[in-house]
């Protein structure tokens, strides 16, 4: 598929070096895999969680289908639902995600492009 950015640095995912942008993006999203979402956190210092993988596959899910990111509301609605309104508010998701929250450090471990009009 498209690229984020040109290729900033590589990514060490297991025995491939992987092409990401300078933040972490994948430059192919083809490379994407678990093994790829779990080396970013790595670096990032963030240990994923079975929440984290909740939220992973729901923004590629929604990707999948709708061929657009999904907005914080989004999530916020669909996790609200699904954990409670405290697990799911935009708060909690962006203490899961501190990085950026889930539109950001979400989307750059779900393997997906930066965001309209995220710079």
């Amino acid at each position: 598929m498209g690229l984020s950015a040109s290729p900033m640095r590589k990514l060490r995912v297991g025995s491939r070096d992987i092409d990401v942008d300078k933040e972490g993006y994948l430059c192919n999203l083809d490379d994407w895999s678990e093994e790829f979402a779990r080396a970013l956190a790595a670096e990032e210092g963030l240990t994923l969680s079975d929440a984290h993988w909740q939220v992973i596959r729901f923004l590629r899910e929604h990707y999948q289908e709708h061929r657009v990111q999904a907005q914080v509301r989004v999530m916020i609605r669909h996790f609200s639902a699904l954990w409670g309104p405290q697990q799911g508010s935009n708060v909690a998701l962006h203490e899961l995600f501190p990085m950026g929250g889930p539109q950001k450090q979400g989307n750059r471990l779900a393997g997906l492009l930066r965001t309209k009009g995220e710079h």
